[in-house]
């Protein structure tokens, strides 16, 4: 597909605004952005530019923190997210529209409706690779994981900078499986043009860049009173749209 220069504006001040969101809470802008692709492209050239899109963004954020990386959470979640891309890749899922929107709507009420026994903490022994398997399988589907893999660093005790970091690495290795997963596997990669796809990974390294500043006047305890905050209304958001979608 060639994009058109109105497109190809619009999509570029997503991509600024919704990077400057993520890179301020480390969550919220890709399914904004996901949520925009989704109305103006199809939905293979949606999941394959949204992961461009989100693998630059991410990256750039994890390379201005790198020295707050906690590479063991790391390492565990790539484990898991390698085990879903493999089952995925046997199967070759697409799903439709309405279920990609239902499958963000309900994740976060689920992660927060779990009893406090056994609630989700990256932290806790083995939930580093749940995390990676359940959120590398919700991307694959549903094209993002965020408020599910919130739900796994909200309960944490990091530091606001240490959580950005760390989620942003884990949502590099997710974007890069979806890259290859909808561009290569399932083979929408031809799909993509390459202007837009240079427009939006440049705004991204600017809108994540801008977020800096921000992050530094926030207190680590106003950062997870809005992380929970925008999960919750995001999910009420995809939820609702899901099944408006499904009835219409």
């Amino acid at each position: 597909m060639i994009a058109s220069a109105a497109l190809l504006a619009g999509l570029a001040a997503a991509s600024v605004g919704t990077s400057f969101v993520s890179g301020i809470l480390g969550m919220a802008g890709g399914m904004i952005l996901l949520g925009i692709l989704l109305a103006a492209l199809p939905l293979p050239a949606a999941m394959a530019l949204h992961g461009v899109t989100q693998f630059a963004s991410n990256g750039w954020r994890a390379a201005m923190l790198r020295r707050d990386i906690d590479w063991r959470i790391v390492r565990g979640y790539a484990i898991g997210a390698l085990a879903a891309l493999g089952a995925f890749t046997l199967a070759r899922v697409v799903l439709p529209k309405p279920a990609v929107l239902i499958a963000m709507g309900i994740a976060p009420f689920v992660g927060l409706a779990l009893p406090e026994r056994v609630y989700l903490n990256v932290e806790r022994r083995g939930h580093s690779f749940a995390c990676g398997l359940a959120c590398a399988a919700l991307s694959l589907t549903a094209g993002i994981a965020g408020p599910l893999l919130d739900i796994f660093f909200v309960r944490s005790r990091m530091t606001r900078h240490r959580v950005i970091a760390t989620k942003a690495v884990t949502q590099v290795l997710s974007h890069l499986l979806k890259i290859v997963y909808y561009g290569v596997i399932v083979g929408t990669g031809a799909a993509l043009d390459a202007a837009l796809a240079a427009t939006m990974v440049v705004t991204a390294f600017v809108g994540t860049s801008l977020s800096g500043y921000v992050v530094e006047r926030m207190t680590d305890a106003s950062f997870r009173s809005w992380t929970r905050r925008v999960i919750v209304a995001l999910g009420l958001v995809y939820l609702t749209s899901g099944v408006v979608v499904l009835v219409r």
